[in-house]
């Protein structure tokens, strides 16, 4: 992770610098708001990945002799099919044309985000994993 780490601290630094310049020489507030929340969220992923190498360590494939069956055996549980992500992308779709077409429109969106929200997060809840 340490590589990743130092990837979107680069990326993080770029958009600060771009930042400090646009702000210096165009003074748009729209422009100024994306590159800031670019480094902001380049500046998250590169302390998410700080903060799982401090935690895990090293992993193989970060070692220059790392090999491939080290990282052999079960990753974890993925969900075999699930229409909760649909539903999700969908109310998402409705609270956007909410925001365009009226508010009722966004608050029926907000119920379905809810729902497919809900049904994703609780989906394998009480599922043994052995």
């Amino acid at each position: 992770m340490k590589s990743e780490t130092y990837l979107f601290a680069g990326v993080a630094v770029f958009f600060l610098l771009t930042d400090v310049a646009y702000i210096w020489f165009a003074r748009e507030p729209a422009g100024v708001a994306a590159l800031t929340v670019s480094c902001f969220m380049a500046s998250v992923i590169a302390f998410f990945c700080l903060v799982n190498h401090r935690r895990k360590g090293e992993r193989p494939e970060d070692r220059p002799t790392g090999e491939i069956h080290e990282r052999s055996g079960r990753v974890d549980f993925f969900p075999p099919h699930s229409g909760h992500p649909v539903i999700t992308a969908a109310a998402v779709t409705i609270c956007a044309l909410g925001i365009i077409y009226g508010f009722w429109l966004f608050m029926i969106g907000i119920g379905l985000l809810a729902v497919g929200l809900i049904g994703m997060v609780l989906a394998y809840v009480g599922r043994q994993d052995g």
